[in-house]
């Protein structure tokens, strides 16, 4: 896949990029980039290692920019990746695709973008804008569904959370990760060692920089929030747990002196007085049920009911 960039990426033959007016893009495959890399003449060996990506990051050489990108799958974050290599000069840039992914933006931008001015950085940009496409609406999704958690803990209806809390957290890490890989690959950009773009458009690589900074302090407060959500969450449930051994308490300190009673009057004397009164038995009834209720008023009042 070739692309001239003029209005918009027009596809045209490998032979057009060369000796072109216009800056071009070129996605090719491992074995295709094994083949024609030397027609780029991007002025060194390039050894890029299209199985070996395990981040986002970019490296200056002497007369080309190289780098590689990883972008997690935002369905499954933390399982999925794809990963493509690039390599760029002031002429242009070439994707070594291994997954596809590049293939596919680019082709979304041939089919969506339209520039009044025309240049590699704009399609930089604009590359790089894809990469993070919809990344803000997911974090909001996330912080929407803290929030509900947060709620349904407080009013005593959520069931186990810490799962999902935790599943969160990690996706939000792994996020991070990935801005913080993006910042340092744009800053590299934005800093131009080379000399391949024009000054007056190092500004669009500052956009993506502010852009990717404002992503990566969202996740990283949503993580603190997650952190929050279970705490919270494991508060409520000592919470729980110490009413349930407060009862307990409660029940066992009421039922001891009536297994005091029990205990007194279960000895086999043969002299007890009130064995013999006819008042004995409902006595007895009458001193339990006052000391329960007695009991009771008590630990109401003392605020442990």
């Amino acid at each position: 896949m070739f692309y001239l960039i003029r209005e918009t990426l027009e596809a045209c033959a490998e032979t057009d990029t060369h000796g072109a007016v216009n800056q071009y893009v070129a996605v090719l495959t491992p074995d295709e980039w094994q083949r024609r890399r030397d027609s780029f003449d991007m002025g060194i060996d390039l050894e890029l290692d299209i199985q070996d990506i395990h981040n986002t990051k970019a490296e200056v050489n002497y007369d080309s920019l190289t780098g590689k990108f990883l972008i997690p799958d935002r369905e499954n974050l933390g399982e999925k990746e794809s990963g493509f290599a690039f390599a760029l000069d002031e002429k242009g840039i070439v994707f070594i695709d291994r997954d596809g992914e590049a293939a596919r933006i680019v082709e979304t931008i041939a089919h969506t973008r339209r520039w009044r001015m025309p240049c590699l950085e704009r399609f930089l940009y604009d590359f790089l804008e894809f990469i993070v496409q919809g990344d803000m609406p997911m974090l909001e999704r996330y912080e929407t569904e803290l929030d509900r958690m947060e709620e349904d803990i407080l009013q005593d209806r959520a069931a186990s959370v810490q799962v999902r809390v935790n599943e969160i957290r990690g996706n939000l890490r792994e996020l991070a990760i990935h801005y913080d890989q993006l910042i340092d690959l744009g800053q590299e950009l934005e800093e131009n060692e080379n000399g391949f773009f024009q000054e007056s458009h190092v500004r669009y690589f500052r956009m993506f920089l502010n852009r990717m900074q404002r992503l990566h302090d969202t996740a990283a407060s949503l993580r603190e929030y997650t952190m929050q959500v279970r705490d919270l969450y494991h508060a409520q449930l000592e919470a729980r747990q110490n009413r349930t051994v407060t009862l307990l308490t409660v029940v066992t300190t009421v039922f001891m002196p009536l297994t005091l009673i029990v205990g007194w009057y279960g000895m086999n004397f043969r002299y007890m007085p009130e064995l013999e009164s006819p008042f004995g038995y409902p006595v007895v009834i009458g001193v339990s049920v006052a000391i329960v209720v007695l009991s009771l008023l008590f630990f109401r009042h003392r605020k442990w009911l």
